[in-house]
């Protein structure tokens, strides 16, 4: 340690030792600021939009699924107004829905089997391609049967719901996905209430061929927009999903609830559309089908921020909610029955989001598309099944009768979740783990 050497001074004769100056000490050093913590989103969602790339491919997704609730309405209008037959026209939809329901699992497959990106583009292409012929057989007479193989062609498009939610089931754990499966359910039914609108206001009110040419150019764009974000698509699953056991079977009590399900909507709203127009009010039809619809959507994302019920307590309120629209069309009321359908489409995203997250569960590894597209096929059918047996009790025994078919439907699915030997809970406890490993896994 170094040693302080004392001054000398003279005072006269005299020698003195002068003591040592004081050392100055150093300055402390400035502390050092402590970092800023990264804010964390409060709100459910905000969590959910804070992972990186989810709002690239959630917003691409939204374009992309905003024409399924176009592309029926706009052939219909196109097709009957150009060629003045609803009949050519109802018929076209529903070959469209039939090629669909045979195309469509298909497709879904090799999107497992080979990645989003890599099948999804060049199967929109292909859908995209049967709306424009479509327009073109239309706009130049041409026969018949044009039509038909044009619309079947857009059999092709991919699941987008299926796709979008794919990429949550890989993103995140399980205990996470419940908000996001929630959010998705609402943007189908947003999709589906401003999708019929919009379409109908483009065929009217610029040309009739405007609606499909409109839903073509954003299923287009939406797809490209969602498949650009890579690092959110999931793994392709390989020579493993041709190997694993086929979905269809694993699905099969599900299969039947779907069904269901599909015929409560498609009864639901032929009943009330032919309601409506019974008692002179045909021109509320659209609102007031649009209010069930936005109830559904506020339900969607009011459920996601709460913890999960079962699947026999959602289809308990359904069956509940379903059940007021038969006992409002009794008083003849609107208000009455718009107020009850507004409730009822509040029952039916739970019903949706609980059911869903049990084809997840339930699905083998690898072919989790496949299997969101097959419960979306089953639906599609209860949808045609229930709308031809709301128009045959709306003619034979009136409308106010024809409301009991959606209760009746709800009770029905409610029936096939508890039904011993088929229950749908052992179908989901006995399954395979479906997610792919997630990318806070993969460290």
């Amino acid at each position: 340690m170094p040693q302080t050497t004392p001054l000398m001074a003279v005072t006269g004769s005299t020698l003195v030792l002068a003591a040592p100056a004081p050392r100055t000490p150093a300055p402390a050093p400035a502390p050092v600021p402590a970092p800023p913590r990264p804010r964390t989103p409060r709100g459910p969602y905000a969590r959910l939009f804070a992972l990186p790339g989810t709002r690239g491919f959630t917003a691409g997704n939204l374009l992309a699924r905003l024409p399924m609730g176009m592309f029926g309405i706009s052939a219909v209008m196109m097709i009957a107004g150009q060629r003045g037959s609803y009949a050519l026209a109802g018929a076209v939809t529903a070959t469209g829905l039939a090629a669909t329901a045979l195309v469509a699992p298909w497709t879904a497959r090799l999107i497992d089997r080979h990645g989003q990106a890599r099948i999804a583009v060049p199967a929109t292409v292909i859908a995209v391609l049967g709306s424009l012929c479509l327009v073109v057989c239309v706009r130049t007479q041409a026969p018949a049967w044009t039509l038909f193989a044009s619309y079947a062609a857009t059999a092709t498009t991919p699941n987008i719901g299926g796709l979008s939610r794919a990429r949550w089931n890989h993103l995140l754990p399980p205990q996470a996905q419940h908000t996001a499966m929630s959010f998705e359910q609402a943007a189908d039914e947003l999709c589906f209430m401003l999708g019929p609108v919009l379409a109908a206001f483009l065929c009217t009110a610029v040309f009739p061929e405007a609606g499909t040419l409109t839903g073509a150019a954003l299923l287009l764009t939406g797809m490209l927009v969602f498949t650009a974000h890579r690092s959110t698509e999931p793994p392709a699953a390989g020579a493993a999903a041709r190997r694993g056991p086929s979905p269809l079977r694993a699905l099969l009590p599900l299969l039947g609830l779907f069904l269901a399900t599909g015929a409560v909507f498609g009864s639901m709203e032929v009943t009330s559309v032919a309601h409506l127009a019974a008692q002179g009010l045909g021109a509320a039809s659209g609102p007031v089908l649009a209010l069930q619809a936005a109830g559904s959507c506020a339900a969607g994302l009011f459920y996601g921020t709460r913890r999960p019920r079962g699947l026999t307590v959602c289809l308990l309120a359904l069956c509940a909610a379903m059940a007021l629209p038969w006992a409002a069309a009794g008083t003849g009321s609107l208000p009455l029955l718009a107020g009850a359908l507004l409730l009822a489409g509040m029952a039916t995203a739970p019903a949706m989001v609980t059911a869903m997250a049990l084809v997840q569960r339930a699905t083998p590894q690898g072919r989790l598309n496949e299997g969101m597209t097959l419960a979306v096929t089953a639906i599609l059918a209860g949808i045609a099944a229930g709308s031809a047996t709301a128009g045959l009790t709306v003619d034979r025994l009136g409308t106010t009768t024809a409301y009991a078919l959606p209760a009746g439907a709800a009770l029905l699915a409610l029936l096939l979740s508890t039904m011993p030997g088929r229950s749908i809970r052992r179908a989901s406890d006995g399954a395979r783990v479906v997610r792919a490993p997630a990318a806070h896994d993969r460290t």
